[in-house]
């Protein structure tokens, strides 16, 4: 079991080796190509992602940490409903909120047209929102509430505590949180701001609606329109290397944040309270708490809304109901196929690491945590190389009609970037189990199988059903590897979605991205209520 279970991890590694292997059989032709992506494409590609990721990581880090730090250690007019209600961006997909703020802001939307009649203004009152500080703004209200949950986690435990015993020694209130409350985040800060800066380097939805010339519009152009696959991965090569830099900076903040879930036994007391707040101060928190919930949930939900409203009125010529039920059913197998085989395989490779945790299953387990990382272009290049490399040296084995042409590449897909998901879930729950139950039941000779089946699946059950949503609404949100690699007529919602917005027919979108808002609301609730307990 031991070694199927560290084989299977290590088909997951695959998509990455396909893209990394493209390097090795680069020839005469694939340099001159390489030269010219150097001096045509390339440049615009690498500045305007490294102006996208500057923009967002500022912007997450200011309004993450800003956020935390006002529900962590000041006390003011609903801050519980904060607390809970900060999370809600993380439900809607960056590629929704666009939709929604392109009908929202653009020269024929609503806002500028009512200005325009109270005013009397002529031409737009401001630049077209789909550009490069457009798309900044909306990974910055999407992907703060990761620096958010992060900071928000370190000031917790001690922040507090060491606010007021500051306060004792005489500090003011800008010097406690210069001095105090900053060095105590900056290492969540910093591991917050890598995830967002992953997630941002992933998008695709934004880029290409948008028309931004990044890394992962890029790779989709050199394979889908220039049919250049060597030229698609090498791009995904340099994008991986960037996300891997990403990565070894976040593993190394969350280590560093270990300081900050250590309890002091003297300063620990119910003594330590937030500092209230009141008046105009008062006032500013709550405007700072309300302002990226108002712009990046409920106006944009709103929006679409209306435009939900707008096209249920035309009746038969509006939502395509029947076809909406179609979608959201394939959505819904899809998703519920890549949940139930992300937390089978994270059981098993929980189970086994339990048992027996050899350096080779430990390594396997490392290249499956690594997988969420990876951008869903990548994984989308690295699937299709090693097909194509079958496809011409092994045509009889049929690979690219397994891959492309059943629902078997879209769960290969799935389980190399969602795996790791489960993993983290399931490996928690295992955290909380004492060993001390093994031995025991070892000791009465129970085997293997009734030790899973009748001891540990049981105290996991909970872990599981975790592991199992929170899969489940990311294979919902999917929109890179899914566009590449679904089967003919199964498009699923964030497809659909995806692919009205870009036909400029965003009433028709409405209906879709709201299903997916709907479904993102799920791991809010549950981080909602695991943060309260």
């Amino acid at each position: 079991m031991f070694r199927l279970l560290t084989f299977a991890c290590l088909l997951l590694a695959v998509p990455v080796l396909g893209v990394l292997g493209s390097w090795l059989a680069l020839d005469a032709a694939g340099i001159e190509a390489l030269s010219r992506q150097f001096h045509t494409v390339l440049p615009d590609y690498a500045l305007s992602s490294l102006l996208l990721v500057a923009a967002v990581a500022v912007g997450v880090a200011v309004v993450g940490g800003a956020t935390a730090a006002l529900v962590s250690l000041f006390d003011f007019p609903l801050r519980r409903v904060f607390e809970w209600a900060l999370l809600l961006p993380l439900a809607m997909p960056a590629y929704v909120l666009a939709y929604a703020a392109t009908d929202f802001l653009q020269y024929s939307g609503p806002l500028q047209l009512g200005l325009r009649a109270l005013t009397g203004a002529q031409g737009a009152l401001w630049p077209d929102v789909r550009s490069l500080w457009g798309a900044s703004v909306l990974f910055v209200l999407c992907l703060y509430p990761y620096v958010y949950l992060l900071t928000r986690a370190a000031l917790n435990e001690r922040g507090v505590k060491l606010m007021e015993a500051a306060r004792l020694l005489g500090a003011g209130t800008g010097r406690r949180v210069r001095e105090v409350a900053l060095p105590l985040a900056r290492p969540a800060i910093a591991a917050g701001v890598a995830l967002a800066l992953m997630e941002t380097l992933a998008d695709y939805g934004v880029g290409s609606y948008f028309g931004l010339q990044t890394f992962t519009t890029g790779i989709y152009k050199a394979w889908l329109v220039m049919n250049d696959r060597d030229g698609a991965a090498q791009l995904a090569s340099l994008l991986l290397v960037v996300v891997a830099v990403l990565l070894a900076l976040e593993r190394s903040a969350q280590k560093r944040m270990r300081f900050a879930s250590t309890r002091g036994g003297a300063t620990h007391g119910s003594e330590a309270r937030p500092l209230r707040l009141a008046g105009a101060r008062a006032a500013l928190a709550v405007a700072v708490c309300a302002a990226p919930v108002l712009l990046g949930f409920v106006l944009p939900v709103l929006v679409l809304l209306r435009l939900l409203w707008q096209e249920a009125a035309l009746g038969d010529a509006g939502l395509p109901l029947a076809r909406f039920v179609g979608w959201g059913w394939t959505s819904f197998k899809l998703a519920g196929a890549g949940a139930l085989l992300a937390t089978a395989v994270a059981l098993a490779l929980g189970f086994a690491l339990r048992l027996r945790p050899t350096r080779p299953l430990r390594w396997a387990a490392r290249v499956v945590s690594l997988g969420y990382a990876l951008p869903g272009a990548v994984i989308a290049v690295g699937i299709l190389l090693p097909v194509g490399w079958l496809q011409v040296h092994v045509p009889q084995a049929g690979t690219t009609a397994l891959v492309t042409g059943t629902v078997f590449g879209l769960m290969y897909a799935y389980l190399v970037r969602f795996s790791s998901v489960a993993l983290q879930s399931v490996e928690a729950g295992y955290a909380r189990l004492p060993v001390a139950v093994d031995e025991t039941a070892r000791m009465l000779g129970t085997s293997r199988r009734r030790l899973f089946m009748a001891l540990h699946f049981p105290l996991l059950k909970r872990a599981s059903f975790a592991a199992l949503m929170l899969v489940f609404v990311d294979v919902m949100k999917e929109l890179p590897a899914t566009l590449v690699l679904r089967p003919f007529n199964s498009d699923t919602l964030a497809v659909v979605a995806y692919q009205l917005a870009r036909d400029e027919r965003l009433g028709e979108a409405a209906l879709p991205s709201l299903a997916i808002v709907l479904v993102g609301l799920i791991p809010v609730v549950m981080l909602s209520r695991a943060m309260r307990s």
